[in-house]
């Protein structure tokens, strides 16, 4: 059974759950039906989209799309489906949408540019931690460590969180960039 959720500025650390795709899966269901008349990317993105991560019990979602002009768009049809505007989330470059059941905070969208840093952040800090399954470990401990003290502070434990998440960017971005070099050589 899936159950998501949790009050806003809490942070609240589960074991991993399978049901995280499925309730990815039908949202992006309902994304995609609402969007149809748009040209975006949906991604399940976020601790739910790496298998074995501990997380927060909230599904984050990121729409690519051409230009945040091009996203505004999005502001009112996101809105009718039951998804709050917050600006930019206090991150520049994106439009950050929540999702709530009651009090809980259930769902989470980034609309970003495709193949900006945003964008490509999220996506390779997924597809990295999918195939490194130690450093999925590694990532689950930190945050389990970080919940016990900043249970009530997210915002601390978001900043706790970032040199980590910085380092694993990083690494992705070389090792993808090596990836590519050694392609060309052929």
């Amino acid at each position: 059974m899936l159950k998501l959720g949790l009050m806003s500025g809490t942070v609240k650390i589960e074991d991993y759950n399978p049901e995280w795709k499925n309730g990815f899966l039908k949202e992006e269901t309902l994304l995609k039906k609402q969007l149809q008349d748009y040209d975006v990317d949906i991604q399940h993105v976020g601790s739910t989209s790496i298998v074995g991560c501990y997380a927060k019990p909230i599904i984050d979602i990121a729409i690519g799309i051409e230009s945040l002009e091009y996203g505004e768009q999005l502001i009112p049809i996101l809105r009718n489906i039951g998804y709050t505007y917050d600006g930019d989330g206090h991150i520049p470059g994106r439009h950050f949408f929540k999702k709530k059941d009651g009090e809980l905070s259930t769902h989470y969208i980034h609309v970003e540019p495709i193949n900006g840093e945003l964008w490509n952040n999220h996506i390779l800090f997924r597809d990295y931690l999918n195939k490194h399954p130690l450093i999925i470990i590694e990532y689950s401990n930190l945050k389990k460590h970080l919940e016990k003290d900043y249970f009530d502070n997210i915002n601390n434990y978001a900043i706790g969180k970032n040199p980590f998440i910085e380092k694993i960017i990083e690494t992705a971005k070389r090792e993808k960039t090596m990836f590519l070099q050694n392609e060309n050589d052929f």
